[in-house]
């Protein structure tokens, strides 16, 4: 195994996702894909494939964060598992489906969606936005019909869909705390189904480095995740301590600055 200099990067950008997540209870893939777009266009990877190995990885690495997420919630109680059961065969569907779309995509379109996406989530974190409660639940086809929406963007921004369902759920009057337990629990399929999904697009793909599996780079998924585990945990418990309103202000401000920088590493690849 040859050594990287820059795969140094990679725990210490696992122990800022590690910790913001359990900080402010968000994903890691605002942080992570343009992190790693960025350190892949510094060690050299093939420009027409860094922000689908940036999506494979962080979705790959999102695994292990929703298996800890849904866990906890489960224990609280807050895990509504009937609509987990309905909307999951759409999260399947429309996550595993959109690999395939984001696959065909070139790189620049992708980051420039992604940028998008983040500066609709960096504004609503700006804002506080909470849909007002004015319907109930659809039932299991529209239910399936959401799933494959939430589980299409998701995949083509790397996230475990929290910034979409919970929103969703909040609108159809599931309480914030059985929304943020539910859209915990869905995050497991998406990651499963959008790494699935990267790897089979990824496989046998020319030009690709070592050390891949499919779209997924492993040094840095195993890297990330290895930190991150640890960090997480350390976010979590200063929560009750720190401004965290404040912070997700912070928080909302890096995430466009980031993706920025991930457009401009993209597009001058």
């Amino acid at each position: 195994m040859t050594f990287d200099v820059w795969w140094l990067a990679y725990p210490v950008l696992g122990g800022f996702v590690g910790f913001f997540a359990g900080l402010l209870g968000v994903g890691g893939g605002g942080i992570m894909v343009p992190m790693l777009t960025t350190l892949f266009v510094a060690q050299g990877f093939p420009p027409e494939k860094l922000v689908h190995m940036a999506l494979g990885t962080s979705m790959a690495a999102i695994v292990m964060t929703s298996v800890s997420s849904l866990r906890s919630h489960h224990r609280h109680g807050a895990v509504l598992w009937n609509v987990v059961r309905f909307i999951t065969p759409g999260i399947l569907v429309g996550t595993f489906g959109a690999t395939f779309i984001a696959s065909h995509v070139p790189s620049r379109p992708l980051a420039i969606f992604f940028v998008c996406f983040m500066a609709y989530v960096s504004v609503q974190m700006l804002l506080n936005v909470k849909p007002k409660p004015s319907r109930d639940l659809p039932g299991r086809i529209g239910m399936t019909g959401v799933g494959l929406g939430i589980g299409g963007i998701s995949a083509l921004v790397a996230i475990g869909g929290g910034s979409l369902s919970v929103p969703f759920m909040t609108w159809c009057n599931v309480k914030m705390q059985n929304a943020i337990g539910t859209s915990a629990a869905i995050g497991l399929p998406i990651a499963l189904s959008g790494t699935l999904g990267y790897v089979v697009n990824g496989w046998g793909a020319e030009g690709m480095p070592q050390y891949t599996v499919g779209f997924i780079y492993l040094p840095a998924l195993l890297l990330v995740t290895v930190v991150s585990m640890f960090t997480a945990p350390l976010g979590a418990r200063l929560a009750h301590k720190l401004p965290v309103a404040a912070l997700k202000k912070v928080f909302a401000g890096l995430l466009v600055l980031l993706s920025l920088k991930m457009l401009h590493s993209v597009l001058g690849a």
